[in-house]
């Protein structure tokens, strides 16, 4: 069927069930950012492949809402089909809930599938309508009943992590777990968030493609800990570690059925965020709800010393991998023909070869010319670009160790570029430099620091639509909170141990993408007789492109950062390098 066809299916299933508006959203039942083959409905009924975005269908209207990163990329993958784009947070385009309430009228109906809808989501929408007569129908996966070759969801096994990776037990991680639920005063807390999940329980699995999850529900009391799975994917030593550590296992059908029977009057602690419509109605209506961010969100954030220690190798090999990658692409560019992908292949080869390396931790965005101008671009077979020996040449990439999750974008010059192209990567250069090596005081939320990237592009008249940085996992989600670098408030400080990406960027259509991007871990700087200051520790080591830069643009600061993170790259990783890769690397670290 043609996008098109599928959705004139779909408005036949509401007809029947006498819906007037339906929602596909992006998500699964754990509100995962990326979701696996098995939830990928949004996708299934508008053809548009990006990460993020939200669909509304009536009788006459099909409409997809995303962010600033895929603006482009979703314009081209509609094309051709009845969807229009709605540009999030762009004057003149309501949110989803503005056109709804503004198109809707008395007695219509809105329809979506609650196993996959948040809670809170659902209460805003009902806030939306309080005082209109509009339905909702919450039990109809209809996305679901048309798509005839879904896919299976996996049952490949979990894996325990094993303490010299984590640094703390489970039972330790349940014990904090319960400290903070006597501090909040709650019985129990429930546990929808799949990378919490892991975290807690020292598992991980293969569910998701790039996050190491188990599809699974948590749940911990003051006196027991649920895990709510597949049991298929149990094999002994995770049977045997759960066991050990006070866990419990239980079918993941079963999560409902157990919370429905939670005694009357008892206090349970959950996020609405991350908690679905559906198994937040199984909770009695005699509970008291306590709606705050995840206990685990918080503690997962801030990193132990075994944990930074072995980020800080795995980001190490990671390097390698990038350096020896860099050295193929210089050396055989204008030599072999390199496209997109067979450079995204390469990239993973080199990787693979490093220890412990599991799998990607993201779909490698490998984006040549006026393809990087899109923020999350994914080559395929039709948009393929051949990578030339002149222009701009960007690719980001990371990789699941078992001792951590990597995430680092590198713009190189493949041969002549463009005054323009040099002006902006030496103004993004000046902003990631500018950023990484603030000073700031304890306190400071990734919000207050934003501008400091920014800075030197907005002198320019240049902006990038997306986020600075977001906390990355360990062995886990790339995408991670509560903290972020952003323009959007965000209020949660930057403590020390918590792991974020520095990128600022410069993306213009039809022209050329750049975003330089390192991975920093927020530590203790100076402290006075009042204040204590704070700083960012670079754990990324992977040249930034000389060629690229106009160092007439440059404050001697600046020359001083780059020639003091060169000296570094080469120190931590030639000795990992052979001869020829070794002489490359000296040049491409040279000082200027």
């Amino acid at each position: 069927m043609s996008i098109d066809e599928r959705v004139k299916k779909l408005r036949e299933l509401m007809k029947e069930k006498g819906i007037t508006a339906y929602i596909v959203n992006t998500a699964d039942p754990h509100q995962s950012e990326y979701v696996a083959d098995y939830y990928k409905g949004r996708v299934w009924i508008t053809g548009f492949t990006g990460s993020a975005g939200t669909v509304i269908i009536t009788e006459d209207r099909a409409i997809l809402w995303t962010d600033g990163r895929y603006f482009i990329q979703a314009e081209k993958e509609l094309k051709g089909s009845e969807y229009e784009l709605y540009k999030m947070g762009i004057p003149g385009y309501p949110t989803y809930t503005q056109w709804l309430k503004d198109n809707l009228r008395d007695g219509d109906t809105v329809g979506f599938d609650g196993k996959v809808f948040a809670q809170i989501s659902v209460e805003n929408l009902e806030k939306e309508f309080e005082n209109r007569e509009i339905g909702f129908i919450d039990e109809y996966d209809l996305v679901g009943e048309l798509w005839k070759d879904r896919p299976l969801l996996s049952k490949e096994e979990a894996f325990v992590h094993e303490i010299k990776y984590t640094g703390k037990t489970t039972s330790e991680k349940i014990e904090d777990v319960r400290q903070a639920m006597k501090e909040f005063n709650v019985d129990y807390f429930i546990l929808g968030s799949l990378d919490d999940i892991a975290w807690l329980y020292n598992i991980r699995g293969r569910d998701v493609e790039n996050n190491p999850v188990v599809i699974s529900y948590g749940i911990v009391s003051l006196k027991g800990a649920y895990l709510f799975v597949d049991q298929d994917k149990i094999n002994t030593d995770v049977e045997n570690h759960l066991k050990k550590n006070g866990v419990a296992i239980k079918n993941y059908e079963e999560v409902a059925q157990f919370i429905g029977a939670i005694e009357g009057n008892t206090r349970v602690q959950l996020d609405k965020n991350r908690i679905n419509r559906w198994l937040y109605k199984s909770i009695p209506e005699s509970c008291k709800i306590v709606n705050r961010v995840d206990i685990t969100t918080n503690l997962k954030a801030i990193k132990n010393q075994t944990e930074i220690e072995n980020q800080k190798n795995a980001y190490i090999k990671d390097g390698v991998a990038l350096v020896k990658f860099l050295y193929w692409i210089d050396s055989n560019i204008g030599k072999l023909k390199i496209t997109e992908l067979s450079a995204g292949e390469k990239l993973l080869e080199f990787r693979k070869e490093q220890r412990d390396f599991i799998e990607p931790s993201f779909g490698t965005i490998s984006a040549y010319g006026a393809n990087a101008a899109m923020m999350h671009y994914s080559a395929d077979e039709n948009s393929n670009a051949e990578i030339k020996n002149k222009g701009l040449y960007l690719v980001d990439s990371g990789g699941q160790y078992l001792d951590g999750t990597t995430d680092i974008t590198r713009t190189v010059a493949m041969g002549p570029i463009t005054e323009e192209e040099k002006r902006d990567f030496t103004l993004a250069l000046k902003g990631h430099i500018n950023l990484s090596s603030a000073r700031f005081l304890y306190g400071a939320t990734g919000h207050s620091l934003d501008v400091l990237a920014r800075y030197p592009l907005w002198q320019e008249g240049i902006d990038y639509k997306s986020g600075t940085g977001h906390g990355v996992g360990y062995l886990l989600n790339v995408h991670e909170g509560p903290h972020r670098i952003s323009t959007m408030p965000n209020s949660v400080a930057l403590e020390k141990g918590m792991v974020v990406s520095i990128e600022p960027g410069v993306y213009k259509e039809g022209s050329h993408g750049i975003r330089i991007e390192n991975i920093v871990v927020v530590e203790e700087d100076i402290k006075t007789e009042i204040d204590q200051f704070m700083r960012f520790e670079t754990l990324s080591f992977v040249p930034i492109d000389l060629a690229a830069v106009d160092v007439s643009l440059l404050l001697e600061k600046e020359k001083a950062w780059l020639n003091d993170y060169h000296k570094a790259v080469y120190d931590k990783l030639s000795p990992y390098l052979n001869e020829d890769e070794k002489d490359w690397l000296r040049n491409e670290t040279r000082n200027i």
